[in-house]
């Protein structure tokens, strides 16, 4: 499975719209199809009884553009339409082949850095961990 829509969703915010603009003048003229914001369900599963319920409802902002026959995707969490931009221009200059060295360069540079802080958080969580023993 690709993960470089979900590496983009949850890239640097600064970092991504920065590496986007890079791609504009390579991209030319692109069509906005859709770039909005809106409350999403959050579906989650409960382990113990194995049934699926909502969480609650998340604040996000998706973008869909468009040049020729491809299309570029971004959704991201909260209200942050120029972010979902950005990640939708990498989506697309993705698709059409344009700057796809700088493009894999990118995702995989903010896949590691994305690794790097999951490690830290676990690494917090796990020096907090209490062994009990139950009788």
């Amino acid at each position: 499975m690709d993960e470089t829509l979900s590496t983009l969703a949850r890239a640097d915010g600064a970092r991504l719209k920065a590496f986007a603009e890079t791609l504009i003048p390579a991209l030319g003229d692109v069509e906005v199809v859709q770039s909005r914001s809106g409350l999403v369900m959050l579906p989650m599963r409960d382990t113990a009884q194995g049934v699926a319920f909502h969480l609650g409802e998340v604040l996000m902002s998706e973008a869909h553009i468009r040049r020729s026959d491809s299309q570029g995707y971004g959704m991201r969490r909260g209200h942050d339409l120029e972010a979902s931009m950005a990640m939708a221009l990498v989506d697309l200059a993705m698709a059409e082949g344009v700057e796809q060295a700088a493009c894999e360069a990118f995702c995989a540079q903010e896949a590691q850095a994305l690794a790097d802080a999951d490690t830290d958080v676990l690494r917090r969580v796990e020096a907090t961990r209490v062994n009990m023993e139950t009788f």
